[in-house]
């Protein structure tokens, strides 16, 4: 992602334009690639002396980038002025609401668990930690996952792409753990392989005392009621033939657990809960916004009452207000009816308000895995360290400049055939926080 986006900035600089047009040239890439290339504009901008429009809903880097900032609001200019002017002293409720939505790094110090944020409008509801219990729900064990590499005359498999290698970690009920790390180390594969929608090469996955990985295609069918997923991106997730009731129906035809007028009451009600309107029902995904659509599939997640779902970058794509609202969706969830998460993502600050549990992920390896706490407030492996630095800070006078970027670019996963990667192994540095001691690439 992040490479072919550079090539992009370099086509659009290539006749040295006075003024470059750039809409949301970051919003999906991941913290460390984003850090790098608001960096590379900021420094052309100096060097050539270009104008830069920057079109963007992330107020880390408005307060990163810009001079001056024009806040929009249903096509009207609702406020403008000087980014230190805006951010400490903003004027219109509107502008208001969007930094009071921004889920900052460093927030949570000191909480143990997770909780809702306060959103413009909901100050008055009483914030409730969610606790979780210290019942296992997923158990996976020593989990590994590569894919073939064919070429030469006969397609032959010359090499395996390493994708998740010897990973291991728990999932208590009603707790949520994340995955965090940038693209291609191998987060989205594990929550795949975990539903087996990816088949792993070896390891053990038990949910609720069902083995996975021995089930049959027919057995594995049934497991799938306790299992759901919510992909990255709800445009492509639905039917765009289909009206929205149908499509949260569909799971329950599937599986034949609900009859007749159930389903609808089912339906219904877990539209109720996502807090979409009724009359919704009847529409199609392209009328709807990109909230509203992720909230579809997480009610469709949720039509079989499942134990846990996988969320694969189920908020990276949406503002940053939608956003607030869908992982506070998320939560009340989580604590009403006891589901436990599965949450990968790249946005750091997310997964500090949302996880009792965080991994660290990189190229295939769990690099440190421990309690949020632990993991947020006393980061012990470098890469650990470099995702935190790297996180865009939303107040302009806390800048970044390049030289706080120290990345090496990610080595490549694929080996040969007969490579035999080392075990992992990890040093317990407090209870329950682990570190790997495995030379880790990085």
């Amino acid at each position: 992602g992040g490479m072919r986006q550079r090539v992009v900035i370099a086509m659009a600089l290539a006749c040295e334009p006075r003024l470059l047009i750039a809409d949301e040239p970051t919003t999906a890439l991941d913290v460390t690639i984003q850090a790098e290339i608001l960096a590379l504009m900021d420094r052309l901008k100096r060097e050539t002396g270009t104008a830069v429009m920057f079109i963007t809903h992330d107020m880390a880097v408005v307060a990163q980038m810009a001079d001056r900032v024009v806040v929009m609001f249903r096509g009207n200019k609702v406020e403008e002025g000087p980014v230190e002017e805006i951010f400490e002293n903003p004027q219109h409720p509107y502008t208001k609401a969007l930094l009071a939505a921004v889920p900052k790094l460093g927030e949570m110090t000191g909480k143990p668990y997770p909780e809702p944020m306060k959103l413009l409008g909901t100050q008055d509801k009483e914030i409730v930690p969610i606790k979780g219990t210290d019942d296992v729900l997923l158990k996976v064990s020593n989990l590994t996952t590569r894919f073939p590499v064919t070429g030469g005359f006969l397609r032959r498999t010359v090499a395996n792409v390493h994708a998740v290698e010897d990973l291991s970690f728990t999932i208590n009920k009603g707790r949520t753990l994340s995955l965090v790390g940038e693209s291609g180390c191998g987060k989205s594969t594990a929550g795949r392989s975990i539903l087996r929608l990816v088949e792993p090469q070896s390891g053990e996955i038990n949910l609720g005392g069902t083995d996975i990985m021995a089930l049959n295609h027919s057995q594995l069918r049934t497991a799938r009621l306790d299992m759901q997923m919510i992909f990255q991106d709800p445009f492509a997730s639905l039917n765009p033939q289909m009206q929205l009731a149908d499509q949260v129906a569909e799971p329950i035809h599937n599986f034949g657990t609900l009859k007749g007028k159930a389903v609808t009451d089912r339906v219904e009600m877990l539209f109720d809960r996502v807090e979409l309107p009724r009359s919704f029902m009847r529409r199609f995904p392209h009328e709807l916004s990109g909230g509203q659509r992720q909230r579809v599939a997480i009610a469709r997640a949720l039509a079989l009452n499942p134990k846990l779902i996988i969320a694969d970058e189920a908020v990276s794509a949406l503002d940053v207000s939608v956003q607030a609202q869908v992982l506070n969706l998320m939560m009340e969830l989580q604590l009403e009816m006891g589901l436990s998460f599965l949450f990968i993502s790249h946005d750091m600050a997310v997964v500090e308000r949302v996880s009792h549990q965080v991994g660290v992920m990189y190229l295939g390896r769990i690099v440190e895995l421990g309690s949020r706490q632990r993991v947020f407030e006393n980061p012990q492996h470098p890469y650990t360290q470099a995702l935190m630095k790297a996180v865009p800070i939303a107040d302009p006078r806390q800048r970044k400049a390049e030289k706080d970027l120290n990345f090496k670019p990610i080595p490549s996963p694929i080996h040969p055939v007969d490579y035999e990667p080392e075990p992992s192994v990890y040093t317990e540095v407090e209870p329950g926080h682990f570190v790997l001691k495995t030379d880790s690439g990085y």
